[in-house]
């Protein structure tokens, strides 16, 4: 029942197998791809301020493809875009369109048979010219000879502008600029109506042509002589406090300062760091095994491992301030809440490994991860309030600036200001890592059925509707339920489970007894008992048992967690109503073959966790202790042990990783608790399997 014990089933060999490869691999390409640029000499990045002045070793003379490339650019951008010429097929396109719509026009004003208002609206409807109907009656007023003057004009003046380069851009001032065009000869009202006619056939004849640009552009790139760079030795490059543009990296790296050469080398060095992180998580899970087991836990660990790692490698290259604000510590604080405190704990070290590797500053980088996410996890200890995340926000700054002012105030290239930076990045990343925290947390929790404190803390609540409600209906249970709870909580705190999970979970593991009060003797009378001596076991047995199926329907009903959910089977696991069962053995004339014991046992499942188990043991405990009333401490030392071992010897903690050590640790505690809170009970025969308690006197409470 201890660590060692855990036998890992195949497929899930394979997939933690698979898991690892995963992690090594995406590790190896993050560190890798935020290392590509890194040099061998000096390490610097495009953007990026320069932490000191970098002087040239020797003189060079060299043609600079940066300036180059930069005045060919300036070139190419200071190239007019190009259009084609006008296009004559679209002026002779226009004319006889326009000679279509005369010739309708012209028709309509010849029809005799028509009406006036039926030439109006025959004219109205041309497609071609949007005509209103004051224009339409002008053309139809007109007298024939004034009405070819006006049709001479039209053709004339578009001819003329459509002879000019139209751009789609200028057509609207063309159409403007008609009237200008019109012949001084003509009336105001002839020269807006010759304007409006022809700006209904004037389009855009010339277009922009990006094959014609672009070879103009290119031609104007080739056109631009190389740029040649001299440095002369001793001179400075890149001044401290400067940000640094590409000619400058290129200058360095033509001084020798920076070498490209070194890539395989940080490709050894990078895959070296990765597998030494990988052995160590190798070793980790080796030591601790049970988190190999829980499938949805590794996968959400390897996702935020990794999701972190390669958030770490985009944002470090490059920056000198945006590292310091990365809340990393926000992982290992994730961790600990939704998975473990160990795996928070070992995995941190690698990732603040990984993610400072290869950096600028990569020692006080590592120890700034690595530092504050522990230290946030070890004050994290018992995180049942929002205030403690509060501190944890608090100490996470704390440590990461001491961390930042250690390595960084000897720093004869740092300046007040650079360091009061950092400072202040630190106190940002630890206020952003407990916040985010917190919301990872309660957006993760219900997507993986994790139960968290914040969650824990809300059910906890007395005020809770189910809680309400399992005091007004229930009130014996829910004592004797507050009991279990407290028996429970101070034996995890002994062990180091999860005390406040095994409080949360011992309040709602006895929610199935609102259905039936009345059959669980701590909602009867002292003085009126009822055995269930009237009742046939198996329907009595059926009757307590149903409280399990029940209760679960209640916790569905309510939301609870599944975690809390599991405590309402587990904690009877698979025990019998030993009262219910002798009795019908007792009936049956002694012989235990004509009694069907499935029909008193409980659906189980056995405990599956510490914490289930602890309820278990403690809810027994306490029946058990009530039931034989000891005189003295050594007599309910003797009552608890019995319980226990019954508990062991029937397999019902065969499941669980509890050790014989932890088992002693439960009892002890037990002891302690239980002193001076025995009440009566009837007494449950005894069996070489253990007596279930709450099952044999309908007392189902005080075993559950």
């Amino acid at each position: 029942m201890n660590n060692s014990d855990f036998e890992i089933p195949i497929p899930q060999k394979i997939l933690v197998g698979l898991l690892l490869l995963v992690v090594i691999t995406v590790s190896w390409l993050s560190v890798m791809w935020s290392l590509s640029g890194s040099m061998s000499t000096i390490s610097v990045q495009e953007g990026q301020v320069a932490g000191q002045d970098y002087m040239a070793p020797t003189a060079v003379n060299y043609v600079s493809e940066v300036l180059t490339e930069g005045k060919r650019e300036e070139a190419a951008e200071d190239v007019d875009p190009v259009y084609t010429a006008p296009d004559p097929e679209i002026a002779r396109t226009q004319l006889n369109q326009l000679t279509e719509a005369l010739a309708f026009i012209d028709s309509v004003r010849n029809d005799e048979y028509a009406s006036r208002e039926q030439k109006i609206n025959d004219l109205s409807a041309l497609e071609s010219v949007n005509l209103n109907q004051d224009t339409a009656q002008q053309i139809l007023e007109l007298s024939d000879a004034r009405w070819e003057t006006v049709k001479q004009e039209v053709y004339g003046v578009l001819e003329q502008v459509m002879r000019n380069q139209i751009r789609p851009s200028e057509l609207e001032s063309r159409r403007q600029n008609i009237p200008s065009l019109v012949s001084l000869s003509l009336s105001e009202e002839q020269v807006e109506l010759v304007s409006k006619l022809t700006a209904a056939f004037v389009v855009p004849n010339s277009f922009y042509s990006e094959e014609k640009t672009e070879s103009a552009r290119e031609q104007a790139r080739s056109g631009v002589s190389p740029q040649r760079r001299s440095i002369a030795e001793g001179e400075t490059i890149v001044r401290r406090g400067e940000v640094i543009q590409d000619e400058d990296i290129e200058a360095l790296r033509r001084v020798g300062l920076l070498s490209s050469d070194s890539n395989w080398k940080n490709q050894l060095g990078s895959f070296a760091i990765v597998l030494l992180a990988g052995a160590f998580i190798v070793l980790f899970f080796q030591a601790y095994p049970s988190l190999l087991q829980e499938t949805k836990k590794l996968l959400l660990l390897t996702i935020l491992f990794l999701l972190f790692l390669v958030l770490a490698r985009l944002l470090n290259p490059g920056h000198v301030v945006l590292p310091y604000l990365l809340p990393l510590a926000a992982y290992p604080l994730i961790v600990s809440t939704l998975i473990s405190r160990k795996a928070a704990l070992f995995t941190t070290i690698p990732l603040a490994v990984l993610a400072a590797y290869g950096m600028p500053n990569s020692l006080d980088l590592m120890l700034y991860y690595g530092l504050s996410g522990v230290m946030g996890v070890l004050i994290l200890r018992k995180p049942q309030r929002l205030s403690a995340y509060l501190s944890v926000g608090a100490i996470v700054s704390v440590t990461g600036a001491v961390v930042v002012i250690s390595y960084r105030i000897t720093d004869v290239t740092m300046d007040v200001l650079g360091l009061l930076t950092l400072v202040l990045a630190s106190v940002f990343q630890g206020i952003a890592s407990a916040g985010l925290t917190v919301l990872l947390e309660y957006f993760l929790a219900p997507v993986l059925d994790l139960t968290t404190t914040m969650q824990l803390m809300e059910l906890s609540r007395p005020d809770h509707p189910l809680l309400q409600r399992f005091l007004r209906e229930v009130p014996g249970t829910y004592q004797h339920t507050l009991q279990v709870a407290n028996l429970a909580e101070q034996a995890a705190e002994q062990i180091q489970a999860d005390s406040f999970l095994t409080r949360v979970g011992a309040l709602y593991h006895d929610i199935g007894k609102m259905k039936s009060p009345q059959f669980f003797i701590e909602n009867q009378a002292a003085k009126n008992l009822d055995t269930h001596d009237e009742m046939d076991p198996e329907q009595s047995a059926s009757q307590i048992i149903q409280h399990v199926t029940y209760g679960l329907e209640m916790a569905r009903k309510y939301n609870l967690p599944k975690r809390i959910r599991d405590f309402i089977p587990e904690h009877h696991g698979t025990l019998v109503t030993r009262y219910q069962y002798s009795q019908a053995v007792k009936e049956a004339g002694g012989d235990e073959s004509e009694v069907d014991i499935s029909k008193y046992r409980y659906p189980g499942p056995k405990p599956q966790s510490v914490e289930t188990a602890l309820v278990m043991l403690a809810d027994g405990c306490e029946a058990y202790a009530r039931s034989k009333n000891p005189d003295d401490e050594d007599e309910l030392r003797e009552a608890v042990r019995e319980m226990v071992d019954n508990r062991v010897q029937s397999g019902q903690l065969d499941e669980t990783p509890l050790t014989l050590q932890d088992l002693s640790l439960i009892a002890d505690s037990f002891v302690a608790t239980l002193k001076g809170r025995y009440h009566s009970r009837v007494d449950y025969p005894k069996d070489d399997e253990g007596s279930e308690e709450e099952g044999e006197t309908a007392d189902e409470s005080a075993g559950d």
